[in-house]
């Protein structure tokens, strides 16, 4: 039996897991991948029976972001970032949403997971916004979340020189999350979540509401300036020339 590239798996009362495992192309933003996250954050909205979530990765991957051929589908205008609409699917989810990057979180991967409202992270996987690696300026709301959850100067550094981070050069940076060995990310993920599951689920969701409501309302706006970005600095031959060099290295 094949195994679903994103699965739904129930931890107990109130809490749902999605578990993201593409594991032929490394959780990158695959068709798969990208449907069976849209679907399962759907399947979630609609179900009221849940009270928290999980999101996490399988083995040393969390998510690897956009693949070569999206890359180089939005560098040939064909396509743009915000047709992946990934970036918001934790902010738009009713209840908590827990990112347990238990693996390398990487471009828009580790985007997606500081969308939601708690983060854990490993201390041996790599963090990144590589984007400027290939020449191109950030997209997915890059610039709106890293400053929120990691404030200015870490933000603009990871942003401009597109460096690799240790999860645990991270801690030591003082970043406002828990950073813990692999092996116990999601054990801390599970005590979160049973912890948040104790309250009232429309205490919960009228929180959520409340606490989010900025950057819900400021997301399409920087998402606009991202692509405006994009425009400028996407299409350049030094973008196509790195993206088949360096893509993945």
């Amino acid at each position: 039996m094949m195994e679903k590239v994103v699965e739904l798996i129930e931890m107990g009362e109130g809490i749902i897991q999605i578990k993201m495992q593409d594991r032929v192309n490394k959780n990158t933003f695959s068709n798969e991948l990208t449907k069976g996250l849209t679907d399962a954050f759907t399947s979630i909205k609609n179900q009221t029976q849940y009270k928290v979530v999980i999101l996490t990765g399988y083995d040393n991957y969390f998510s690897s972001g956009g693949t070569q051929e999206i890359l180089m589908s939005i560098f040939e205008g064909k396509a743009k970032f915000s047709d992946l609409d990934l970036y918001s699917l934790a902010l738009n989810c009713p209840i908590p949403v827990i990112s347990a990057m238990q693996g390398h979180g990487i471009g828009g991967g580790f985007v997606m997971g500081l969308f939601a409202d708690f983060v854990i992270l490993s201390r041996e996987s790599i963090y990144t916004t590589n984007f400027m690696k290939y020449g191109f300026t950030p997209g997915m709301g890059s610039t709106l979340i890293l400053p929120k959850k990691l404030g200015i100067s870490l933000a603009e550094e990871m942003m401009l020189t597109a460096k690799t981070f240790r999860g645990d050069e991270l801690e030591k940076r003082g970043i406002p999350f828990p950073v813990l060995p692999r092996d116990k990310v999601m054990e801390y993920a599970l005590e979160l979540a049973k912890t948040i599951a104790e309250k009232p689920r429309i205490s919960l969701v009228t929180l959520k509401d409340h606490l989010v409501a900025q950057l819900r309302e400021e997301l399409p706006k920087v998402i606009e300036q991202e692509g405006e970005m994009h425009e400028k600095t996407f299409h350049q031959p030094e973008v196509k020339d790195r993206l088949k060099s360096v893509y993945g290295k």
